[in-house]
Parts: C-alpha cells; structure tokens; sequence
C-alpha cells in the first residue's frame, strides 16, 4: 500500500492503546509502519524491481530492522534529555517497550502490502515467491478515511479528558480488517463468476482470471484473464445482477519468442522485470536483422508498450 495507509496504520495502532506503553511510542509505531520500504533506495541503482518488497518485507528483515529502530529512539530520547529539550511530559523511554512496538509496527508492514496486486515476497531470502492479495488498489481513499478518522476521533477525546479515548481507532482498525477480507473474498468471487460465465457461453474455461481493484469503487473490478497463448479484458460491476462485460480483442502472450529470452539473458533489467511480473507479455518488432523486445505486465498494461511497467530491449535477431 502507499506510504500514507502505512503511516496512519501505525498511527491508529498507537492511538488504541499502544502508545501508552512507553515514550515515544507513537514515533516508534509510524516510522516501524514504513521501515520495511528502505529497500526504495534500489530506485538510486536502477533495482528497483528487483529489490522492492523482498529482504525487507521478509523475515530476516522483519527480525533485524526492529532492535535498529528501537536503539535509535532510546538514543534519540538520551540526546534529547543532555540537551534539555526532552518533553518533560514523555514516558520513560525503556528498550523493551519500544522494541515490542517496533516489531508490531513493522509486522503491519507487510499485511498491507499483501492486499494488492503488486505483491510480496514475505519470506525472502528463503523463498522468492511472490504473494497477492488481490483485495485492495494500492490508495484506497476509505482505507485513509477511515483511518484518519478513527484517529482524529481519539485523540479528541483524549484531549477532553475523556474515558475509553482508545476505542474509535480500535474500531477503524477492525472495519479495515473486515473491509479487507471483504474486498479479498469479492475478488475471488469475481474470479469464479467470470470463469464460469466464459464456459458457459462457449468461450473455453480460462487459465486464469484476475479481478483486479480500482479506485473508489469498491463495487468494480478490472478482469484480465488468460487463454494461455493470449489476455483478454474487461470489467465487472456488482450489482444486483451482476454485469461482466469483456472486450472482443484478445491481445497474444508472445512470451515463447527466442528473442524474449535472448534479450532477458542480454539485459539485467528485462530479466528483473520477468522475475517480478505475474502476466508478462511481449511485443517483437523485427527490422535489420535486429529484434526490438517490448515487454508489459497486463496487470497495469492493456498492451505491451502502453502503461506505467515496461521495459525494453533490442537484440539481434
């Protein structure tokens, strides 16, 4: 999920009770929240793909990043008290307490970014394997409002001295949770309906089926599905009769071109993008004895060159 669901999950964990256990409790559970997306920095290297949502997202990093995180706060904490500047309000400031929050806020890390399409990698370096969710668009506006308002809502009450000032985030972490299993399982649901939908009209049982997210509109879904030599697409709103409608063009995989190969074996970038991608497919364009290789994933592309992931290479042919 983007950085802001991240920040606000700490945030509404700190504000059902959590940041009550220690000084600095609320920091330690937002930045611990987003700590796993260090591994942005393979954008300065140009690995992106290959690094994102992987060691950091996985066990070693779930395990390691913490006890970091815990020892900066308490250091932060020690220089701010010789300065005279520490808050003379704030709880003490102990390693235990704040390690156990830096582990939950991490751990909310990866649940997250299980929900969407993107995927994650939550057992690198002991496996690559990529898991989906397939339950949220990675910014969801109800998951930010409902959030946002469970905090807001707290944190007035705390202010007027109120009792229980802890409950409306608790319940804004519950209706997320339960917004989620929802979306997931609406997801799942849709995949089922359009299978069946394309055997019974003659069309053939599909490979498989992707009801993708979209924005705002918890009631829509994005289809891809695939006939194993080509992706088709379409869409599925939920209504009482639910209506799929699906696009008459059907777009060729190409993947099982020799030049796909060569140029993955030639560039490390088209080999990273392949490791990442979950529906792959590929234009060729051949001219001079020079085969120019396109390469999309049809989860955000409806065709090889058009979209924001695709990678490119020209080998010869």
């Amino acid at each position: 999920m983007d950085n802001l669901a991240h920040t606000l999950a700490g945030a509404a964990l700190g504000q059902a009770g959590l940041k009550r256990r220690t000084g600095l409790g609320m920091a330690t559970l937002m930045i611990a929240a987003n700590l796993p997306d260090l591994d942005a920095i393979g954008l300065l290297f140009g690995e992106n793909l290959a690094w994102r949502r992987g060691w950091t997202h996985g066990p070693v990093g779930l395990v390691l990043l913490p006890p970091v995180l815990a020892w900066i706060m308490v250091r932060f904490d020690r220089w701010q008290e010789r300065r005279g500047r520490r808050p003379p309000d704030r709880l003490p400031v102990r390693f235990g307490p704040v390690l156990a929050l830096a582990y939950v806020g991490i751990l909310s890390h990866p649940l997250l970014d299980f929900l969407n399409t993107y995927g994650v990698r939550c057992l690198m370096p002991f496996s690559d394997r990529w898991f989906y969710g397939d339950a949220l668009f990675i910014i969801d506006l109800l998951v930010w409002l409902s959030l946002g308002l469970g905090i807001w809502l707290g944190y007035r009450r705390e202010r007027r001295g109120e009792g229980r000032a802890g409950w409306p985030a608790a319940v804004a972490l519950a209706f997320v949770a339960a917004y989620s299993t929802g979306m997931g399982a609406a997801s799942g649901m849709a995949e089922r309906y359009v299978a069946r939908h394309m055997e019974a009209r003659g069309m053939g049982m599909p490979e498989k089926v992707l009801a993708s997210p979209v924005p705002v509109d918890p009631f829509r879904r994005r289809i891809l599905f695939s006939t194993g030599e080509a992706y088709g697409f379409g869409e599925l709103r939920w209504r009482p009769d639910p209506l799929l409608t699906l696009e008459p063009e059907l777009v060729p995989v190409g993947m099982d071109d020799p030049a796909v190969a060569r140029a993955a074996a030639r560039d490390g970038k088209v080999a990273d993008f392949l490791y990442w991608s979950r529906f792959p497919f590929a234009r060729i364009e051949r001219s001079a004895g020079k085969a120019r290789v396109t390469i999309g994933d049809a989860r955000y592309n409806r065709r090889p060159g058009e979209g924001p992931f695709t990678v490119r290479a020209t080998v010869p042919d």
